[in-house]
């Protein structure tokens, strides 16, 4: 005799088996450690090739360093590849290959010019400074749990931004500029690390405030206004930034910053309104500077008028031999090591070093490296958009937008589309302090992408 409910209580401890089976199962985001291993021996392979077709062009024979060069490179990969392995497993397979490649480009193009200028070696200096960007990249990568940690001194990253924006207002100019810091030899530019400072302060301080921001407290015409005290704090450090770099000279700085800061504020509270009035001031602000700064009306006037020199018998000036350099590059190039952009002058590896790569590759290389930096902000875009807390979708948002700016209005001004700007293109051109911050900006956006990989199953959010 089977006793009432034993049957039953046997069916269940056999269906329970079956019932947790069926039951869903958190499942991990696929890590992809092996496809950007391979994007980055790819990309360090496409450089090397860059840096044997220019020594083959500039004497008929590779390069004496090829195998150094190489090495060197693929191992600073590889050691950047372990600490994304060992401290970011999910984050975005192309970000690293991303910043390798245009990293590896830009000592090809310098390597390039300095062919061309053998009394001024550049490429040397930059692979140092590459290695120190890298080493900072690792550093981060390694040691910011969570980005966080960030969100915590916001009001510190700010203050420190702004202390290293004042500081070149008491060193000498150079070439109508203080935005440098020389001692003893050393040189360095505060204000490209500033900038990511002040994506920090910026995303920190709009994701404490966003509810207060979108909130209407007056309004001016159709647009809603916050309250003062809301947004007061936030507008009050980016005009003493901006102040501070027109003080400078350093106008493409200040439309970087100006740029980010609308940038962030639409994001952080959804009215297209604030863009309207960005671009308002922005063109206001760009009429005032250009009329009342000789410095800045100098370059305007240039813009207008790129062949006044040669009308006038004095010569190409440095953007009109841009011009030139990228109707000689045709559709496909001129081929690395045999263009003439050296022609531009003390410029061509910083401001201009886009026309030499436009000359040697062409419609089609350019294109390729604009396909490149429009994949490096997306990549950031959609880390940011993938999370759920708002001060890390600011911050991968700001930080893809200064890649976004910058290769925007360098690109802009050494085409003729609009004024020029003293600015390094992202990785490319040469500068110590704009690699090293680059390096910076794609590690918070890979610390970034692994939390935002992370978080459908939940696991591992510190």
């Amino acid at each position: 005799m089977i006793e009432p409910g034993t049957r039953g209580a046997e069916t269940a401890q056999k269906a329970q088996p079956v019932t947790e089976a069926l039951a869903p199962v958190a499942l991990r985001p696929p890590r992809r450690r092996g496809i950007e291993c391979a994007l980055i021996v790819l990309a360090v392979l496409l450089s090397v090739y860059g840096y044997c077709a220019v020594g083959l062009a500039d004497h008929g024979s590779v390069p004496p360093g090829t195998v150094r060069y190489g090495a060197g490179l693929g191992l600073l990969a590889l050691l950047a590849h372990g600490a994304v392995r060992l401290r970011a497993p999910y984050a975005d397979p192309l970000l690293l290959p991303i910043a390798v490649l245009l990293n590896g480009m830009g000592l090809v193009l310098i390597y390039r010019l300095d062919l061309a200028t053998p009394g001024d070696r550049a490429a040397p200096t930059q692979l140092y400074w590459s290695t120190v960007g890298v080493a900072l990249f690792i550093t981060v990568v390694l040691l910011l749990p969570h980005h966080r940690v960030l969100q915590r001194y916001t009001y510190v990253w700010g203050v420190a931004a702004l202390l290293l924006l004042i500081l070149p207002i008491f060193f000498p100019a150079v070439n109508g500029a203080r935005i440098w810091l020389r001692i003893a030899g050393f040189s360095i530019q505060p204000g490209e690390f500033a900038k990511v400072l002040l994506a920090v302060f910026f995303a920190g301080y709009l994701a404490t405030n966003r509810h207060a921001l979108v909130s209407t407290a007056g309004r001016a015409g159709r647009l809603r206004l916050p309250a003062g005290r809301v947004l007061g704090p936030v507008v009050a450090v980016w005009l003493l930034s901006v102040g501070v770099l027109v003080l400078e000279r350093d106008l493409g700085t200040s439309l970087l910053f100006f740029g980010l800061f609308v940038v962030l504020l639409y994001v952080a509270t959804g009215r297209t309104g604030w863009v309207a009035v960005g671009l308002v001031l922005a063109v206001l602000g760009a009429l005032a500077v250009g009329r009342l700064e000789p410095h800045v009306h100098s370059r305007v006037a240039d813009w207008l008028h790129p062949f006044a020199s040669i009308e006038a018998g004095q010569g190409a000036g440095q953007l009109a031999q841009s011009l030139f350099a990228f109707a000689a590059g045709g559709a496909l190039g001129t081929g690395l090591g045999l263009g003439h952009s050296v022609l531009i002058g003390f410029a061509v590896k910083s401001d201009f070093i886009l026309a030499t790569a436009g000359e040697e590759l062409g419609l089609a290389g350019l294109s390729a490296l604009f396909l490149v930096y429009a994949l490096l902000v997306e990549r950031g875009y959609r880390a940011g958009l993938a999370l759920r807390d708002p001060f890390g979708r600011l911050l991968a948002i700001g930080l893809a937008s200064i890649v976004a700016l910058q290769v925007f209005v360098i690109a802009g001004g050494v085409t003729g589309l609009i004024p020029l700007t003293g600015m390094a293109m992202p990785f490319l051109a040469q500068g110590g302090s704009s690699v090293v911050t680059n390096w910076i900006i794609v590690a918070l956006l890979i610390r970034i992408s692994d939390s935002a990989r992370r978080q459908p199953d939940g696991t591992a959010m510190p």
